[in-house]
């Protein structure tokens, strides 16, 4: 079990409620000692039906409104829950940190480095924290990866990939009629635009902006051909996309050069067919570790069947490496039962990490600067990709701090270090 868990009530505020922000306002609410005062979307439908999901889980109604800044002005809450689209979470976090709360906002790349700074200098400025809810960080086998790398088996880090490769051409291509955002980002940008998932794990392994940072990043995108073919498959002629160019790459391949001489490899993959993946794979001096469609693997010096010439090596299932090197996070959950079904439980955790950090009043496990360099990823790699794959600057959004960073905040759910004395 955790060590010194609370559940001291916090009272959080739900800005957007779509899809995902209903499904993280309900796991958001089996947290033990949360409260939810007040949801908010701009359409109202759907803030009465978060107000009415509220009242089932918790028995009392909360406030509705369609304005997130009624709302702030008027209610009295310890943090908010942002899970607006990608274009509009940023303002929305901005406005509620200079309303002095704490921000949790769902993932989503930027359009532009403006948005990024915006997050910084309002967090600096109020002393409020913005975590991005990155939930791929509390994933099981990302956490038993992250366990390994700190215990030194794949050796000194060199490379790491990963993706988000989803086939969302059903939920592209009905976005007016279900009123989701992906639909006009697909149709008018051409970048990475949803890194955030596997790039999470890696910056953390990578100990991104704690002694390490992106330096330069660089972009190339395919044609545009999946969500044509799917819709006009799926549609009627006279459908309204059925002539529609989109703008957005079937593949984008997007490079990361880290000051520490890594490199990261993302692929984003949303409009063809195929199955999921976050494609991870982590390579260091004395080993690798691959996600595979058929079974992850890894083979590490000394551990893994080897012969004299490396064709003889053998890649290893990776079952028992991940029991054996459960992180003892999920060692914990698992004992108590994790009463949360979001992703395997990963979102409960994720929440779960914002909602201590909240409590306890200490510095997020994904806190700004992650947030800021995480998500500009989406707007430098259009930059690149409008350039020709040009080499594009990432921004320093810790201002130098990275050199020499103040102590993380160490807790059961830190992601820069085990933390094995929470447990």
């Amino acid at each position: 079990m955790l060590k010194n868990a609370s559940d001291q009530t916090v009272r959080i505020g739900a800005v957007g409620a779509g899809g995902r922000g209903l499904g993280q306002l309900w796991e958001l609410m089996s947290i033990p000692g949360v409260a939810v005062p007040a949801v908010c979307d701009q359409y109202e439908d759907r803030a009465l039906e978060a107000a009415a999901r509220a009242e089932e889980k918790l028995g009392i109604r909360p406030a509705v409104y369609t304005d997130h800044r009624e709302m702030l002005a008027r209610e009295r809450l310890d943090a908010l829950l942002c899970c607006t689209t990608w274009i509009t979470h940023s303002r929305v976090a901005a406005d509620a940190m200079r309303a002095g709360l704490d921000v949790a906002v769902e993932v989503g790349g930027a359009a532009s480095m403006e948005e990024c700074w915006r997050l910084v200098r309002a967090s600096e400025e109020t002393g409020r924290f913005c975590m991005l809810l990155e939930n791929c960080c509390y994933d099981r086998k990302e956490m038993a990866l992250f366990r390994m790398a700190r215990e030194g088996l794949f050796g000194e880090l060199v490379h790491l990939e990963g993706g988000y490769r989803h086939d969302l051409r059903d939920e592209i291509a009905y976005g007016q009629e279900n009123r989701h955002g992906r639909l006009a980002n697909f149709l008018r940008r051409n970048g990475d635009l949803y890194p955030t998932h596997q790039l999470g794990p890696i910056a953390k392994m990578l100990r991104i902006n704690r002694g390490n940072r992106f330096l330069t990043l660089h972009s190339m995108a395919s044609k545009a051909r999946g969500l044509h073919e799917y819709i006009k498959k799926e549609q009627p002629a006279d459908y309204h996309l059925a002539d529609q160019v989109f703008q957005q790459g079937d593949i984008v391949d997007t490079t990361i050069l880290c000051a520490g001489g890594e490199t990261i490899h993302l692929v984003h993959d949303c409009t063809l067919p195929r199955p999921y993946s976050r494609a991870y794979m982590v390579q260091g001096t004395r080993g690798i570790f691959q996600e595979a469609p058929m079974g992850d693997a890894i083979f590490l010096e000394g551990h893994s069947p080897a012969g004299k010439e490396s064709w003889e090596h053998k890649w290893e299932p990776f079952e028992a490496y991940q029991q054996r090197y459960e992180h003892p996070l999920w060692k914990a959950y698992g004992e108590a039962g994790i009463h949360a079904n979001g992703h395997g439980g990963m979102d409960y955790l994720v929440l779960s990490a914002f909602v201590h950090s909240v409590r306890t009043k200490t510095p997020p496990p994904i806190d700004v600067y992650d947030t800021a360099a995480w998500m500009s990823v989406t707007a430098l790699s259009e930059q690149s990709i409008a350039l020709g794959g040009a080499p594009v600057p990432v921004p320093d959004f810790t201002s130098g701090l990275w050199i020499a960073r103040e102590p993380f905040a160490r807790s059961a759910f830190c992601l820069d270090d085990l933390c094995t004395e929470c447990f």
